[in-house]
């Protein structure tokens, strides 16, 4: 039938012209589906009840905002002309509900239009229409159930060609064919589904020719593209805290610039994507937020369909991967599911590279864990050598009585107390105690009392909590954590306030302490050393130290004498440090005169060997040539004690002195007997050459077998 002829009367939509609409269906169900074999068939079929020179069924889309066309037969109108059907297995072309005369029907209503070129609805399609020849149209809604699920639209170029009668059977027809039309479009869109994700095969395989997912994003990218179709895509990770991310990496049109300096709640899709849903934009410019940063960046690349798909990893969702296409509407469902499938490969891929990276990464910490060890070793060695009880200068019996008693309790965990005067050496002792003892292999970590006020020092014995006071904006651990296994040494133990005192007694009696302004209880697993310079018996006496703390600290007490009880141990020391400092100061074979040894021997020692160091460091800056005399050492003795000055001798003969010559000799021997003879070491003790040891060994007729 050419032209329609105008609806003069009811014709009822007979069982036989159903039977031949469901055969039509059948016949396009047959192998693939041909939209247009269908409608031509449909049109065949319905045109003896409904006359039409047009005929088209669209179909509306999940989001019920984009339609597609279904199937079309006769001249163009007004349902857009396209040759990506709703059936097809690559994508169906999406147009907007809202631009389309289609809408009112889409809401459930008929649309009847008894003259085309003068309804207000279709002056858009005027031109169209008009060329095509078409004047009148009744659209009804395709029903599925009471859901409508597209719409049937008749034309003809007869004006007023459809009343009440063609309305009916029109709606009957919509009714009848709407759930065959359903049933088509399902079955396509799972053979569309089935055959994209077969595609995806061919991902997986790519994703495993690589452990750096970087590397091979881009082919990987191609191949997606045979599946997902997109002019943008790209890998961004979330970082911990929910405000910075990093762009993993991109495939076609990279970012816009400066994206990845915009934090992340700035963008809109962040907050769904965190909770793990799925941001799916068909027109970006009309639904981003303009007053959010992120939002319009990414509007200045023209993407409008945008697609993010949340990254899994576990329990968490630690990324997106993101899809774009410059044209509105792209994506459909199937879209979704095949993205969400890339992403689950993207996660793998990821994890593999991560796990990778974590082999390298532990490989090269292994790496670099045995050769810490090594220079672990070698530092313990040297500390050992440094901080040994044999490293301690001076044969007072006074010092080798303390020296004896501080080895003896090294080779427990007993808490000690070590006593004497400031400058007396207690540190270095503490040391010896160390690294004598079972807890060598662990730290030594020293805290000065007298250093900090009771608020901090509390804060460094026990450490803190955040928020604990102002300005504790991190968790810190106390000197009692970092001490764990091995050794704390609190230095000036006397100077400790009450409140203090009675943190440090619990610590000692039930070995647990807190942090402060924390609840959790912490294990002190430290050996416990404490020095004072302070007669604690009279603070005790005198209310200022903790009776309880004193006998807890005091288990094991070793004293230090000063220096002016040393004897002759003020001379050794004084050459040991000329040995240290000299070289530093470019000079060599620095001796000490006569009188500047007599003046060390008469001196008191009030700042015991610290101030002596310090007074032979002023002698050999102050000195010219390799003689450091009494007074180039800027002594000054009590008036009961001083001397009438004596004039410095000639530095040959303060070398060849009786005096200096008995004291190198018994030096040598000395350090020979603590090395066992071995010359090279006791050299090096000494601070001389193997050479100069030689030549001193044949000038003081020493023995080396005898000693």
């Amino acid at each position: 039938m050419d032209s329609a002829t105008p609806d003069t009367g009811p014709k009822p939509l007979e069982a036989d012209i159903l039977v031949c609409l469901e055969e039509a269906i059948a016949r396009a169900l047959h192998g693939e589906f041909q939209p247009r074999t269908f409608i031509d068939d449909f049109s065949t079929a319905l045109q003896p009840v409904v006359p039409h020179d047009r005929l088209g069924i669209a179909y509306l889309g999940d989001n019920r905002r984009t339609f597609s066309v279904f199937a079309t037969h006769g001249a163009p109108a007004f349902l857009p002309e396209t040759d990506r059907h709703t059936t097809d297995l690559q994508r169906a072309r999406r147009f907007p509900v809202a631009d389309s005369p289609l809408a009112e029907v889409f809401d459930g209503n008929v649309l009847c239009a008894s003259d085309l070129l003068t309804d207000p609805r279709f002056v858009r399609h005027r031109e169209q229409l008009q060329t095509a020849g078409l004047r009148s149209v009744i659209v009804v809604p395709l029903l599925l159930g009471s859901r409508v699920i597209g719409a049937l639209t008749a034309m003809s170029r007869v004006a007023d060609a459809y009343g009440p009668g063609g309305v009916n059977r029109m709606r009957t027809a919509g009714r009848r064919i709407g759930p065959l039309i359903e049933a088509i479009v399902q079955v396509y869109r799972e053979r569309r589904r089935q055959h994209r994700t077969g595609l995806l095969e061919g991902i997986t395989q790519m994703l495993g020719t690589s452990l750096d997912l970087r590397q091979i994003l881009e082919p990987v990218g191609d191949a997606v593209r045979v599946v997902m179709e997109f002019d943008a895509m790209g890998v961004v990770l979330f970082k911990p805290g929910g405000r910075e991310y990093e762009f993993f990496g991109a495939v076609g049109e990279p970012p816009p610039p400066g994206l990845d300096r915009i934090p992340l709640p700035e963008f809109s899709p962040a907050v769904p994507l965190a909770a793990g849903r799925i941001v799916f934009f068909e027109e970006a410019s009309k639904q981003l937020d303009l007053a959010l940063a992120g939002d319009r960046a990414l509007l200045t690349n023209g993407l409008e369909s945008c697609l993010w798909i949340p990254l899994h990893f576990g329990d968490e969702v630690r990324g997106a991967l993101f899809f774009g296409k410059h044209e509105p509407r792209w994506y459909d469902g199937v879209d979704v599911e095949v993205a969400t499938a890339v992403a689950s490969r993207m996660v793998l891929g990821i994890q593999h590279q991560r796990l990778a990276e974590e082999q390298r990464r532990l490989a090269a910490l292994e790496r670099r864990a045995k050769t810490l060890e090594q220079s672990l070793n070698s530092a313990r060695r040297e500390l050992h050598d440094r901080y040994g009880f044999e490293q301690m200068i001076g044969r007072s019996p006074l010092l080798r009585e303390a020296l004896t008693r501080a080895a003896q309790v090294a080779r427990t965990e007993t808490t000690a107390l070590i006593t004497g005067e400031s400058g007396t050496g207690k540190e270095l002792v503490a040391h010896a105690i160390h690294y004598a003892s079972p807890r060598a292999d662990g730290p030594f970590v020293a805290v000065n009392c007298a250093a900090l006020p009771d608020t901090l020092l509390e804060s460094e014995l026990f450490g803190h909590e955040r928020g604990a006071f102002t300005g504790a904006d991190r968790q810190k651990p106390g000197r009692f954590e970092l001490a764990a296994h091995g050794t704390l040494f609190l230095d000036e133990v006397g100077e400790l306030s009450a409140s203090v005192q009675v943190k440090l007694l619990r610590v000692l009696q039930e070995r647990e302490f807190q942090r402060l302004g924390g609840t959790a209880t912490l294990k002190a697993d430290v050996r416990l050393i404490a020095a004072t310079n302070r007669d604690l018996t009279a603070d005790m006496a005198a209310g200022r130290f903790r009776t309880d703390l004193f006998y807890r600290l005091s288990v094991f007490n070793v004293h230090l004498p000063p220096l002016r009880e040393r004897g002759d141990d003020v001379l050794l020391l004084a050459e040991a440090f000329i040995r240290t400092l000299a070289p530093r100061m470019a000079k060599t074979d620095v001796t000490l005169s006569r009188d500047a040894c007599e003046l060390l021997r008469r001196h008191r020692w009030p700042g015991n060997i610290r101030e002596l160091q310090n007074a032979i460091e002023r002698g050999l800056i102050t000195c010219e040539g390799s003689l450091v005399t009494a007074a180039h050492l800027a002594i000054s003795l009590p008036a009961q004690d001083a001397a009438p000055p004596r004039e410095p001798e000639p530095a040959r003969q303060g070398i060849e002195s009786i005096a200096l010559r008995e004291l190198e000799r018994n030096a040598i021997i000395d350090a020979l007997q603590r090395t066992h003879g071995n010359k090279g070491r006791a050299a090096r003790l000494l601070g001389l050459t193997r050479f100069q040891l030689y030549s001193r060994l044949k000038r003081y007729d020493i023995d080396v077998s005898a000693e």
